[in-house]
């Protein structure tokens, strides 16, 4: 029999998911000659509604400038499929002639792809593949996405404390990040020295505390005569609470269709910038939401993001020749390569920062963390040293 595989994206767009979707496709016609590639329009979806694209009509050349392209090509969902919804996938793959389904994307995605395996007692090879700016899947040293997002708030943040040596005051740049910190963390990967920004960093992996915040910021102000801080849209409360739903009226909270609170939104930016107002009256304060912006920038895609993520779906197909399981970027030896792991290990679940990546007593990243972060984001800039 001919192999089909059929393909979808979910979740957050990226700027280098479609180098996962051109590596799977080249390679699954380089070792399978003839076989059918199908992508699903917006994840199981498609699946569901028999809503596909022909993939094995496109040339290479097609597939790579598809790779260079951010976001997802196919279309996105954030439908989280119960046991019923997988019956209606799992139907609409065997109608496809499906003989593998390559699902790429986070935590949720390798869950759907538990339940589908489960329930299709092997005929079916279900492969997730990773994606996530949040670089929070288990088992993967870092994951394809984030280094390009990480790169673009590195940037940000050099740029920031460039900007605000000039004119002091206060800055609040709030990073996507709902349970894990990582991408927070990575506003300090190109720090020039000891007195640069950011000053602060508050991440979902510690307790925030108002008080504390005000009393942080008066103290580096009071240090450097500005402060620049970084803050992850997750950071909760002593409680277990979305900061966000400390400080914004209930009315005005926004939830998705799951039920969870909208971080990304300006409600949080502006609900700190008055707490700022409020508890250090007369300076200057300036919050921003970078919101979307790190996910999919086109200007700061970075080569070993991009060759990682089509490595991952060139080894999505081998995968799927051993039968299915969790493609992870696994890091040794001076060298990251994917390994198949099973779903399970992967499946609804989160990796958060590890501990030492924290100072113990202070809200910075430890010289651990900053040994990650160089690592996978070495400095592209060397700016002057200013004379303020």
């Amino acid at each position: 029999m001919s192999e089909t595989f059929v393909i979808a994206q979910g979740g957050g767009p990226t700027a280098v998911i479609n180098q996962t979707l051109a590596g799977t496709v080249i390679e699954a016609r380089r070792r399978y000659p003839g076989a059918r590639v199908l992508g699903a329009r917006h994840g199981v979806r498609g699946i569901r509604d028999g809503d596909f694209v022909d993939l094995s009509a496109l040339s290479d050349e097609e597939l790579k400038r598809i790779a260079a392209t951010p976001s997802a090509a196919l279309g996105s969902t954030r439908d989280k499929p119960d046991t019923a919804y997988c019956e209606t996938i799992l139907k609409g793959l065997r109608q496809a002639g499906a003989t593998a389904f390559v699902y790429i994307g986070g935590n949720d995605t390798a869950g759907t792809q538990q339940i589908l395996a489960e329930a299709a007692t092997g005929d079916i090879a279900f492969v997730h593949a990773p994606k996530t700016i949040d670089n929070d899947l288990v088992e993967n040293d870092h994951t394809p996405g984030f280094i390009s997002a990480a790169e673009f708030v590195a940037g940000a943040f050099l740029s920031i404390d460039l900007d605000f040596r000039a004119l002091p005051g206060i800055y609040v740049g709030i990073v996507m990040g709902r349970h894990a910190g990582f991408l927070t963390a990575a506003s300090a990967a190109w720090r020039q020295d000891d007195e640069s920004a950011p000053h602060l960093v508050y991440v979902p992996e510690r307790a925030f505390s108002a008080t504390r915040f005000v009393d942080d910021v008066r103290a580096v102000v009071s240090r450097h005569g500005r402060c620049v801080v970084a803050m992850s849209e997750g950071v909760a409360t002593e409680d277990g609470r979305p900061l966000v739903e400390s400080l914004v009226p209930a009315d005005r909270l926004e939830r998705d269709a799951h039920g969870n609170i909208q971080l990304s939104g300006g409600d949080l930016g502006m609900a700190v910038e008055q707490l700022l107002k409020d508890g250090l009256p007369g300076t200057r304060a300036r919050v921003d939401t970078f919101g979307y912006l790190p996910r999919g920038n086109i200007a700061t895609i970075n080569p070993t993001d991009a060759r990682e993520a089509f490595e991952a779906g060139v080894f999505a197909v081998e995968a799927a020749a051993r039968g299915g399981g969790s493609v992870a970027l696994q890091y040794g030896n001076g060298a990251t390569l994917p390994r198949l792991v099973p779903l399970a290990e992967v499946a609804g679940k989160t990796r958060h920062m590890p501990d030492d990546f924290l100072m113990p007593e202070a809200n910075q990243v430890s010289p651990q963390c900053m040994t990650y972060l160089k690592r996978l984001l070495p400095k592209r800039f060397d700016p002057a040293k200013s004379f303020v």
